[in-house]
C-alpha cells in the first residue's frame, strides 16, 4: 500500500507547497448542523411537499466563496440579518465591435474598472446579530490581512462593533456561541 505524504495529510491548505495534491473536501460537524437547520426551515417553508421530493441543502467551507454563504445562511437562519459587501467596483466596457472590410466583426477598446465607493479594507459581510453591529472577515488558505483592512478592523472596535476572522465555518460556529448563545 502506497504511504501517504504526511506534509499533504496534515498541512492545513496555507501550509501546503505549490505541487501538491489538495485532499479531498470533508464536510465538518458544524456544516453538517448547517445543512440540518436549513432544510429544517425548507420542511416548515413547504409542509405539503413530501420530503422524498425535497432537494437536500448542501454547504461547502472550503472556499471563501462557500464560506461566506455558510455564514449569511446561518446567521438569516437564527434570526439575524447579513449580507455580502461587494468591493470590487464595476466594470466600464469601452469596447466597440465593428465590421471590416472583409466582412468579419472586430472588436476594438478594452475594459477598465472604476473604483468601489466602499471604504478600503470593508469586511467581506455585513450583519445584525441580537442588535450588534458584527463584520467578518472571511480568509481561506493564505489569505491574510492587509494593512488597510487591519486599519478597518480597528475603527469597528472603535465603534464598538463586533469584528471576526474566520477560516472555516466551524471556528465561526464556535465564535457565535461563545458570544451570542451564552
Amino acid at each position: 500500500m502506497k504511504e501517504a505524504n504526511s506534509t499533504t495529510e496534515s498541512a492545513p491548505l496555507h501550509a501546503r507547497s505549490k505541487g501538491t495534491k489538495k485532499l479531498p473536501y470533508h464536510k465538518s460537524d458544524a456544516v453538517k448542523l448547517l445543512e440540518l437547520l436549513a432544510f429544517s426551515a425548507k420542511r416548515k417553508k413547504y409542509p405539503n411537499i413530501p420530503i422524498d421530493y425535497m432537494a437536500p441543502v448542501t454547504f461547502r467551507d472550503d472556499t471563501a466563496n462557500g464560506l461566506t454563504k455558510c455564514i449569511i445562511s446561518f446567521i438569516q437562519l437564527k434570526g439575524g440579518q447579513a449580507e455580502r459587501i461587494n468591493t470590487t467596483g464595476r466594470p466600464l466596457d469601452n469596447t466597440k465591435i465593428f465590421t471590416d472590410v472583409t466582412g468579419r466583426q472586430r472588436s476594438i477598446g478594452s475594459i477598465t474598472w472604476i473604483k468601489s465607493t466602499s471604504t478600503n479594507g470593508s469586511s467581506d459581510i455585513s450583519a445584525t446579530i441580537k442588535g450588534r453591529s458584527v463584520k467578518i472577515e472571511v480568509k481561506i488558505g493564505r489569505d491574510h490581512q492587509s494593512q488597510a483592512q487591519k486599519d478597518y478592523e480597528q475603527a469597528i472596535i472603535k465603534a464598538a462593533g463586533l469584528y471576526v476572522i474566520t477560516h472555516d465555518f466551524t471556528s465561526f460556529l464556535t465564535w457565535y456561541n461563545s458570544t451570542f448563545e451564552l
